[in-house]
């Protein structure tokens, strides 16, 4: 299993897990909207004993407005 690590926009600084199956970009629900995240390098930590594999994706953009509320 693999995880991305997310850079830039709403989501920054999160980690979520990666199907087999995920190509170059990630599409994300972020409140009422989505948001777009594009992988950018090589995947690292691939070794059997040295944790999960990490892929780095940074934001592309978000597919509406994104509201911010502070409640």
């Amino acid at each position: 299993m693999a995880i991305a690590r997310l850079h830039g926009g709403p989501l920054d600084g999160q980690i979520i897990p990666l199907d087999d199956d995920a190509d170059g970009k990630l599409i994300v629900p972020y409140s009422e909207t989505q948001v777009v995240y594009h992988r950018k390098g090589e995947a690292q930590n691939t070794g059997t004993s040295d944790g999960p594999t990490e892929i780095e994706y940074w934001y592309e953009e978000s597919l509406e407005d994104i509201v911010s509320s502070d409640d």
